[in-house]
């Protein structure tokens, strides 16, 4: 039996609704590539900022840039764009999103 594996940019598995099962940092994620935000780590500093901003459970982002020295990224919350620093963003879990949705 062959396993099913995600078309999204993590190449993770697919779970039983279909979507990518892999969780990942919002660090890692791709330019061009969506995700949807699982969870904020408790120990992330400035988490109350983040959540003032939209960057909560649930909300849908888009990687717009990386920094060429990986200082900082550039997001799409609904309809803003901002930056956020690498090491804020590797304590924001995500689910990538399927090419396509």
């Amino acid at each position: 039996m062959t396993e099913k594996k995600c078309s999204c940019c993590c190449g993770g598995k697919k779970t039983e609704n279909g979507k990518c099962a892999k969780e990942v940092s919002l660090a890692e994620l791709p330019v061009g590539a969506t995700a949807r935000i699982v969870k904020v780590m408790p120990k992330a500093r400035g988490r109350k900022k983040l959540a003032d901003v939209g960057l909560v459970a649930g909300t849908e982002l888009l990687m717009e840039a990386h920094a060429p020295f990986g200082g900082l990224i550039r997001v799409r919350v609904l309809e803003t764009s901002m930056a956020l620093h690498s090491e804020e963003a590797a304590n924001i879990v995500i689910q990538p999103e399927e090419k396509g949705e």
